[in-house]
């Protein structure tokens, strides 16, 4: 039997305790019914014919006092109308006999009207008023009140049985209710109990077979599901017993691979130098290597919340690498050396590690967790900072002689000094615009310096957003001239002021301006636009040039890097200035860019919502 037609059996007690119950109701009902309509049958009619019998007397008796009142044509007229219809009313008496004694009082009751009769036809014959008066009281009355007793009689006797009836009707009704709420208890008791054992015996193969998975989820492939029948259930147990022993054979033939690669594996991560963590998409500790439970002091066996035993400032860090990587936004690698975060070593001091991050793919390829790798980077560390000392040291002594040099080629060009010959006029613009240029360089040098050793300060105030643009396409109107570029602004009414320390704005703006007008051909544009981005305002600057390939977006951001193909001059260090200094009032620098469409470079700086 299947297990749709052992669950269908098993509602077939509460149909059948359904189908009693509803018999059950049907004939209660019908007696009750019954017994109320013989109540009208048996006695209404009689109690309405005595009543009516009783009427037409007392009118025929009324008829008689007409007569003798002295209107003998009313009363005539009153009588012959009345004993048609008595009469009827005491056929229909005769034949509605259903009582005890109703017989004889019937009979008592035709005795009585016979007389009556011929005592009213003997009254009809006195012409004389005195004389019916006479014959009215001496004979008629009497027969009158013996017939109104006689249907008083009847009329008693049927209304004494009606309530008779109707207490036995309630009667009856109180035993029905009765007999139908123990049917109820019955009918519910009976379908329940075998209803529940009928499903229960239905349903014990899965009980079974739910153990038997149970069993086998916690590890014991020995589990078997006992289950015998030719149902579903039974299929499903066979086809389970089939795996779990598949399962069994496949985990004795490669346990010990498994297990030789998860040593191998585990002691290739153990022989790297720095500190390596597998996390899971929720953030739980899976893996760590040697060095990680040295210098993190992480153990695998301590359970719980290991990252919490973490400093909270490489927790912070791990916590941002593993959101990224699981977020599905790729492979996390840090921009600089400036994303390292110091861990204090009791054995070696200070070290510093900087993080990158790989997702790890399930079966399905999605990412379950990421693996971080905590490179120290101590002495690299080290050595930038030796090198931007060292830049920033030969940027301060190269600044006041630089400014020497401009100054005395300023005078020697101007003739302050004497005449120059128009060779040598040349010679000097040249030296001049080299000077302008290494003073860039000098003065990116000791921006970068100052903004690595922490010391950039920003006097950040209110300032009109369309003088700010500006004084940035002004400062570059005159290249923007020489090479035959339009410059053009836009800016949003809801982005009126924006609060930021000008000067640096400046130099962020001037410098997307300036690389611009640089890479737009002839005739080209650069246009600058401002709107309002939620709780942001956002700059774009826009050209018309010749576009950044994909794989170089990534790198223009980067101290001293120069794209293939650019201008000459610079140091390659103006993108990355500006980035650090937008990220200073709180906001990011990025680009849109398709090769032979041109650039957007924009940058985002936080405002407070307007009212």
């Amino acid at each position: 039997m299947t297990l749709r037609a052992r669950l269908l059996l098993a509602q077939a007690p509460l149909v059948l305790a359904l189908l009693f119950l509803g018999a059950t109701a049907v004939f209660t009902l019908a007696r009750v019914g019954r017994s109320g309509q013989q109540v009208l049958e048996d006695n209404y009619r009689s109690v309405l014919a005595t009543q009516r019998i009783t009427e037409q007397l007392e009118r025929m008796d009324s008829a008689a006092l007409f007569i003798i009142a002295g209107e003998r044509e009313r009363g005539l007229a009153q009588q012959a109308a009345q004993r048609p219809a008595l009469e009827r009313e005491l056929g229909v008496q005769q034949r509605n006999i259903t009582e005890p004694g109703e017989a004889e009082a019937t009979q008592r009751l035709h005795t009585a009207w016979r007389r009556y009769r011929e005592a009213f036809d003997a009254f009809l014959q006195e012409r004389d008023l005195e004389a019916a008066r006479r014959r009215y009281f001496g004979s008629l009355a009497p027969d009158f009140q013996e017939a109104k007793a006689a249907a008083s009689s009847i009329l008693a006797l049927n209304q004494d049985a009606m309530v008779r009836k109707n207490d036995q009707l309630r009667q009856q009704s109180e035993r029905v209710n009765t007999l139908m709420a123990l049917a109820v208890v019955a009918a519910l008791g009976f379908g329940l109990f075998f209803t529940t054992s009928l499903v229960q015996r239905a349903l014990r193969p899965v009980s079974v077979l739910s153990q038997a998975v149970r069993r086998l989820g916690q590890g014991d492939v020995e589990a078997r599901a006992a289950v015998e029948g030719r149902d579903e259930i039974a299929q499903l147990s066979r086809d389970f017993n089939t795996m779990a022993e598949r399962l069994g054979q496949y985990r004795k033939s490669s346990l010990g691979e498994l297990l030789q690669a998860q040593a191998v594996s585990q002691a290739a991560i153990d022989s790297l130098p720095d500190p390596v963590l597998v996390l899971g998409a929720d953030g739980g500790l899976l893996n760590v290597n040697a060095a990680a439970e040295q210098m993190l002091r992480l153990r695998l066996d301590e359970g719980g919340d290991a990252l919490g035993r973490v400093e909270p400032e490489v927790r912070t860090v791990l916590e941002r690498v593993r959101a990224h990587v699981v977020g599905g936004r790729g492979a996390y690698q840090p921009r600089g050396y400036e994303e390292a975060v110091r861990v204090e070593v009791s054995s070696e001091g200070d070290r510093w590690l900087l993080p990158r991050g790989s997702p790890v793919h399930g079966e399905t390829g999605d990412v379950v967790g990421a693996t971080l790798i905590l490179q120290d980077v101590t002495r690299l560390r080290r050595f930038d900072e030796l090198k931007n000392d060292l830049v920033a040291t030969v940027a301060h002594e190269f600044r006041t002689p630089l400014t020497s040099l401009r100054m005395a080629i300023h005078l020697v060009a101007e003739g302050v000094v004497g005449p120059v010959t128009e060779k040598q006029a040349d010679l000097l613009f040249a030296a001049r615009e080299d000077c302008e240029r290494l003073q860039g360089i000098v003065d990116d040098l000791l921006d970068l310096s100052r903004i690595q050793s922490g010391q950039l300060q920003l006097d950040v105030r209110e300032v009109r957003t369309e003088d700010l643009v500006e004084q940035a396409l002004a400062a570059q109107r005159t290249l923007a001239e020489d090479r035959g570029v339009r410059l053009s602004r836009t800016v949003s009414p809801d982005v009126e002021t924006v609060r930021v320390d000008p000067e640096r704005l400046q130099l962020v703006l001037g410098n997307l301006v300036a690389n611009g007008v640089k890479h737009t051909p002839h005739d080209g544009e650069v246009s600058v636009h401002v709107s309002r981005a939620g709780t942001h305002a956002r700059f774009e600057v826009r050209d018309t040039g010749e576009g950044i390939p994909a794989q170089e977006q990534a790198r223009i951001f980067e101290k001293f890097y120069r794209a293939p193909g650019a201008p000459a001059g610079g140091a390659g260090l103006g993108l990355s200035i500006a980035r650090d200094i937008v990220q200073a009032h709180g906001g990011e620098l990025g680009v849109v860019s398709t090769p032979g469409q041109g650039s957007t470079f924009w940058f985002t700086l936080p405002q407070p919502e307007q009212g």
